[in-house]
């Protein structure tokens, strides 16, 4: 098995907002092992880390939030759907931070997908990552939750759904971020 995205291909530059080490490989189903599971895995036998409830107003002091846009901005979109998810599940799973969570895993979850080469996929967690931030946004009236622009998250959720761009998505070694950069700012 060869992995289908090799860390450090095209990501030079891009911002990091911690300094826990990348992964080795970004993993997607059937190329690498799976990360919890297989004891080959970049996870296995690690002690799932705890995670304390998003503050949205305090977002710069959540590693965890942190590690997934950190995760997400170099490609690493199953791992940052497993940070994001961690958080979700800390939010009770309902209400507005766990609906604005549940957008950025959907997103994580496209591009997980879009290494798969799987369009249908794209397009569906890509439309329900965009309705999930309108919702955010509706229910705030903010432009922004957690330090990222609703309204840039849901462009991007849109723009993943449409498929000439899904199409591109379909390039393994092809990173979100060369199209957009999660960039948190107060």
């Amino acid at each position: 098995m060869s992995a289908k995205f090799i860390p450090g291909e095209g990501v030079v530059g891009r911002p990091r907002l911690t300094t826990a080490p990348l992964p080795p490989y970004s993993y997607v189903s059937g190329y690498e092992p799976h990360p919890l599971r297989d004891p080959a895995g970049h996870l296995f036998g690690q002690k799932e880390t705890e995670v304390t409830l998003l503050d949205p107003g305090r977002w710069d002091n959540s590693a965890a939030y942190l590690r997934g846009i950190d995760l997400f901005n170099h490609g690493y979109y199953w791992e940052s759907h497993e940070a994001w998810e961690a958080l979700w599940h800390a939010a009770g799973r309902r209400g507005t931070t766990a609906d604005f969570l549940k957008g950025l895993i959907k997103l994580a979850a496209a591009g997980v997908k879009a290494r798969e080469g799987n369009r249908d996929g794209i397009g569906r967690h890509a439309r329900r990552a965009a309705d999930l931030f309108n919702r955010v946004g509706g229910t705030t009236g903010k432009d922004h939750y957690a330090g990222l622009s609703l309204q840039a998250l849901g462009v991007l959720a849109r723009f993943l759904e449409a498929e000439p761009f899904a199409a591109a998505l379909l390039n393994s070694r092809w990173v979100l971020e060369d199209a957009f950069c999660l960039r948190p700012a107060r």
